[in-house]
């Protein structure tokens, strides 16, 4: 029996007694992600509401059986709402969210709209899920960068105190959303064809290129992108005063971030025992093989819940032995979004 027709059935036999959830943003590319991981989840599902734009509104999809309607975002949305994941422009995220927690729900927000408030948990379930209390409404899911990568920092912390990250990622185009997708796709066809293709979503060529990430610079030559890794890790990690550089790179990826990642650590972890850790973490799958130079890809993460982590290797740059490098690549789409937010869902119903 499939994951979803097993969902189905435990809804069945909850009747009544099934959770309210609504999706905000379900057309795109993390919404309907979020409702695919919703339909695997093990969550009780009585009633799914899902809200798009007006364009959408009145379209109908099936969930665990049954056909759900497309509506509009109103202020009396979420009466009888017991959690609400938000795949939301920041916008409506910042409008809607509180609307939603006052309703009684528990709101999970994807936009950035709430990451850095102090009074909001930034989390991830792995790393510290025990921020998910009854009494919380509203948690900020984490940037898709941070998300990712915090996924292998964290074992390793564990064992020897993180002090520095740098980091250089090449980030897929579902980052940018469902329009960047299908501009890589368009303009790969064209390219191939030897066609003049006028790129409208990204601002510079992306088929066979890839680019600083499209955010602002900042005054410090940092884009928004960086930034907001800087201050996500540390946040999520409750390490204040972790010293990070990263790099962000829009490469001609479909979906699934990859991050060539250098992490310094107070006490020297050997290359054998993070192997071992990192095999035994939740939520990562090893993949180091070097007789076979087989290590994280893209092509392999994308779809798959786990963050996969390989090419780990001492830092032969640092004299003492305590710094690491790795390679790590995972779904930008899933543990970068929509699973992770369905991942707190799960925790607090």
């Amino acid at each position: 029996m499939s994951q979803t027709a097993q969902a189905a059935e435990r809804d069945a036999k909850a009747g009544v007694g099934g959770k309210t959830v609504a999706v905000v943003g379900a057309t795109g590319a993390v919404g309907a992600e979020m409702l695919r991981c919703l339909e695997e989840s093990s969550l009780v599902t009585g009633t799914l509401k899902a809200f798009a734009s007006e364009r959408s509104a009145g379209k109908r999809f099936k969930f665990r059986g049954k056909e759900v309607e497309m509506q509009v975002l109103t202020d009396d949305a979420f009466r009888g709402v017991d959690v609400a994941l938000f795949a939301s422009e920041t916008d409506i995220s910042k409008q809607y969210v509180p609307i939603a927690a006052a309703a009684g729900a528990y709101a999970i927000d994807n936009s950035s709209a709430f990451r850095m408030d102090a009074s909001v948990p930034l989390v991830v379930p792995e790393v510290n899920g025990d921020l998910i209390k009854p009494s919380q409404k509203i948690y900020a899911n984490p940037n898709c960068v941070a998300a990712i990568m915090v996924m292998a920092l964290w074992p390793l912390h564990r064992a020897g105190k993180l002090k520095r990250v740098i980091a250089s990622t090449y980030q897929s185009a579902s980052g940018a959303g469902r329009p960047a997708m299908d501009e890589l796709e368009e303009a790969t066809r064209a390219y191939l064809k030897g066609e003049t293709y006028q790129h409208k979503v990204l601002p510079h060529p992306y088929a066979f290129n890839l680019f600083s990430h499209n955010t602002a610079i900042g005054d410090d030559g940092y884009n928004g992108e960086e930034q907001k890794v800087v201050k996500e890790l540390r946040k999520i990690m409750g390490l204040p005063d972790l010293r990070v550089g990263v790099t962000c790179v829009r490469v001609p990826v479909l979906r699934a971030h990859s991050m060539a990642i250098t992490a310094e650590f107070a006490d020297k972890v050997s290359v054998d025992a993070a192997r071992a850790i990192l095999a035994k973490a939740p939520g990562v799958k090893l993949v180091d093989n070097r007789e076979a130079n087989h290590f994280p890809m893209p092509v392999e993460s994308s779809g798959q819940n786990d963050v996969l982590v390989g090419r780990i290797r001492e830092d032969v740059s640092d004299p003492t032995g305590h710094s690491l490098a790795l390679f790590i690549s995972g779904d930008q789409l899933l543990k970068g979004a929509a699973l992770n937010a369905v991942q707190i869902a799960e925790r607090l119903l």
